[in-house]
Order: C-alpha cells, then structure tokens, then sequence
C-alpha cells in the first residue's frame, strides 16, 4: 500500500481530496491534518509515501512545514496560492493543483507521481522547489526553525545577524541562537536588502542593530551591536554597510 497525509486547513478541501483517492485503492489515507504542526508530526509519525498540502496554512505555510521535514516524502500542493506564484515552481518536479480543480486534473497528478515510482526515474526535486518558495512574502518576513521537536517562529526584524556555520546558518537573537539547514545566499536573496546586507562572507548584519562601526586590523571594521555583538566587516562589505546606513 502507499502511504499519504493530507494536510488542509479547509475541511472540505480534505473531503474533496479523499474522494479522488477513491479512485485509486492503493493509496491509503493514514491522517488528515488542519495545519502544519499536525501535518509535521504526522509525517515523522507515518513517514507516507506521498502527502497532498496546501501552502496557505494558519500557524505556519505549507512552505515553512516541508522545510522542517527530515525525510521528504512526494508533494502534491493542493492551493489556493496564486496561479502567477505557482509557475516560480513549475519547473520543478512537484506537482500542484490549484483549487478548485477537477477529478480529471487530480487523477492527472497523482498519476504522474505514480508513474515515476520506477528505479529510473529521478525523484521530485523538492529541494530547488522550497529555494523558488522563499521568494514568497511570507517567508521573507520570518524564519521557521525546529528546536528539539517544537517549532519556533523568529519575526526577522528579531534576527542580529547570522553567521556561516559549516552546512547551516546560525540566527543570532535577543533570545539566543538558532540552526537552520540553509545557505548564505539564501538569506542574502530572500531578506529585505534595506533591512539586512552581507558585511562579509560569513556575515549577514541587520543594520538596525548597528550603533558604530570601529577600525580593525588591516582594511576591515567591526559593527558594534545593540547588544554588545562585535560583527566582522570585510573590505568589500563596508562600502555595502555605509550605504545600508546611509553614511
């Protein structure tokens, strides 16, 4: 049998979705979930095959719950999301159907992925897929970050700065450090550029925590921050730091 969660906030979506599953007996429906954080814990739990999501979610995106899942199951967005958003992911290998959508279309996706379930076939790129997500609004305004199972939102305008660690970046706050499985550049591409600017390769500052900027050896600086934090600001970064500042 194959495994799947559907994850919807809209119980009718839900309903509509196991209704098109009729159609295929080898898929079984082990959980219904009405936002991300059941949707989460039900993938760790039942670890399915496949799962049919919406993206726009209370508590947190569709987006933000895949990013916290260790063993990626298949994606079928189930959404309302705008169709004009959608296309950033059509290149991607993750199907999507956009409410509201017919039995026709959904038969069409599913078997889609059902089709691909040989050795040759290379699984959904995932991956690339939540790198497009990132240009969306919401994620651009906060970060979701798993810390010993329990999911925290960090609002960006709470974020110091974050630094290069090895595969993951370290988000400095007022309340500690925090992990996230992404890159530097991600960062640098999805925060707003008024708000955070990279001082340095291993550096992304957020200028509103910036009370002076002192010399340092060679031709590099430090920021000095509210709280104390010395950031290091690299020969090409200061010129990028001045102009955030407006100095």
């Amino acid at each position: 049998m194959i495994k799947a969660v559907i994850i919807d906030d809209e119980p009718l979506a839900r309903e509509v979705v196991k209704e098109y599953l009729m159609g295929f007996p080898q898929v079984e429906v082990l959980q219904e979930c009405n936002d991300g954080f059941e949707g989460l814990k039900a993938i760790q739990q039942h670890q399915p095959d496949i799962i049919f999501l919406d993206i726009q979610m209370p508590k947190i995106t569709g987006f933000e719950m895949l990013e916290l899942v260790e063993n990626m199951p298949a994606v079928i967005f189930t959404t309302a999301f705008e169709e004009h958003a959608i296309r950033a992911f059509e290149v991607n290998a993750v199907d999507y159907l956009l409410k509201p959508f017919s039995k026709e279309r959904f038969d069409k996706a599913l078997q889609k992925w059902l089709d691909r379930q040989t050795p040759v076939t290379p699984a959904p790129d995932t991956n690339s897929l939540l790198e497009a997500a990132g240009s969306s609004p919401v994620q651009s305004n906060r970060v979701v970050v798993k810390i010993n199972g329990k999911i925290k939102i960090i609002p960006v305008h709470d974020i110091h700065y974050l630094e290069a660690a090895d595969d993951y970046v370290k988000i400095v706050t007022q309340e500690g450090n925090f992990l996230k499985n992404k890159t530097m550049a991600f960062f640098e591409q999805t925060l707003d550029p008024q708000q955070f600017t990279r001082v340095h390769r291993s550096y992304i500052l957020n200028v509103n925590q910036v009370t002076r900027i002192d010399p340092y050896e060679k031709e590099n600086h430090l920021a000095i921050l509210r709280s104390g934090a010395k950031v290091l600001v690299s020969k090409t970064g200061y010129p990028r730091l001045k102009a955030a500042l407006g100095l």
